[in-house]
């Protein structure tokens, strides 16, 4: 049995369980690690985190953000019992340091650590920090942040980025002069993009010599998708409407422009791939993290950005395409200056504080 120890707690999304399950093969494959997850009924670690191999223990946490009034009620009673859990789960499994990665769990997990004294880690993958990170953050012993944006909200922050698969980066600039758009709004596609593009394809593919166009609907989204583009008269050969993209590195390396949301996960993979992008963060994304992030691309000179109330304008969304579409070197740069966003030994870097704080077992 292993020395080191590890309680990864958060979950809820895959931009907080798939980079956490990275971190977790790492210290085991580097420290020997025993590693146990804590999280909630509701996320998606409740599949994914069995799925990879590690023990998962579950509590009872709901959402403070962007919620009703009665939700937000309920979640306040169940946060203290829910610290409670967490602590007893500490003193069960007696974790050398505990590692916050965002989302319902972490919280809690995070509170219960600092309770008992045990050395703790945030995990923040956005510009701006959710709730759970910012009111921990300058109590933790010591933090992984994505974008430099958001050091200033912990005591101890390191820029190590997310863990991304490691295929992304060995992606080479797709061959051929004639340009291929991505449309990805997500794994499970994103309404407003379905409907957007598909108005604008046929003026698009007019405009752009050569173009083809693959649009991920999601599958609630893919028949009508399919039959918004089929309705425009657009030649079907140049444009593709799919439900799910199962091979995301193949199909970034076939790409010459990718349009997606502002998630985390999605801007590190583009990062990690070296693709330029068009980034329309989601309107309704607590504290605008989406959008904070998009910024720090386009700072960056790694992408451009529409915001959702710019697709309704008429002919924005077509010219802001276009454009990029027909400049192959400006395309080229953006493609650059995203690489040197990306992060390849994210993981392993994490793992490695992680395990050195647990060895040292006090605060700095």
């Amino acid at each position: 049995m292993s020395d080191l120890h590890v309680l990864i707690a958060g979950g809820g999304t895959g931009g907080h369980i798939i980079p956490a399950l990275a971190v977790a093969r790492e210290l085991v494959k580097r420290h020997g690690a025993e590693v146990l997850f804590v999280g909630t009924p509701r996320g998606m670690e409740g599949r994914l985190v069995p799925a990879a191999g590690f023990k998962l223990r579950l509590i009872e946490v709901g959402q403070l953000k962007n919620v009703s009034m009665m939700t937000r009620v309920h979640t306040l009673m169940d946060l203290p019992r829910s610290i409670l859990a967490c602590r007893q789960l500490i003193r069960e499994f007696k974790p050398g340091v505990v590692f916050g990665v965002g989302g319902y769990a972490s919280g809690p997990a995070m509170a219960a650590a600092l309770w008992t004294h045990t050395p703790a880690m945030a995990f923040e993958p956005n510009a701006m920090p959710g709730l759970a990170n910012r009111l921990v953050g300058k109590r933790v012993q010591a933090a992984a942040v994505n974008f430099p944006e958001a050091a200033k909200w912990f005591a101890h922050s390191e820029v190590t980025g997310i863990p991304v698969r490691p295929e992304f980066f060995k992606l080479e600039v797709p061959e051929g002069t004639r340009p291929r758009l991505l449309v990805f709004g997500g794994s499970q596609g994103a309404r407003i993009f379905n409907t957007h593009v598909a108005q604008i394809v046929p003026a698009l593919l007019d405009r752009v010599a050569g173009l083809t166009v693959l649009h991920q609907s999601g599958a609630p989204g893919l028949e009508q998708t399919q039959a918004a583009y089929a309705a425009t008269g657009a030649d079907p050969k140049r444009w593709q409407v799919k439900a799910f993209l199962d091979d995301m590195p193949a199909r970034f390396a076939e790409a010459h422009l990718v349009m997606a949301r502002g998630g985390a996960s999605s801007v590190a993979e583009l990062a990690a791939a070296g693709k330029p992008s068009l980034l329309v963060p989601f309107a309704a994304a607590a504290d605008e993290h989406q959008k904070r992030n998009a910024e720090a691309m386009v700072k960056a000179g790694a992408a451009v950005m529409l915001e959702e109330s710019e697709l309704i304008v008429p002919g924005r969304l077509l010219e802001t395409l276009s454009t990029l579409l027909t400049d192959p070197s400006r395309l080229a740069k953006m493609g650059e200056r995203a690489r040197m966003q990306a992060h390849p030994d994210a993981a392993e870097r994490i793992a490695d504080r992680l395990s050195g704080l647990a060895v040292a077992g006090n605060f700095p």
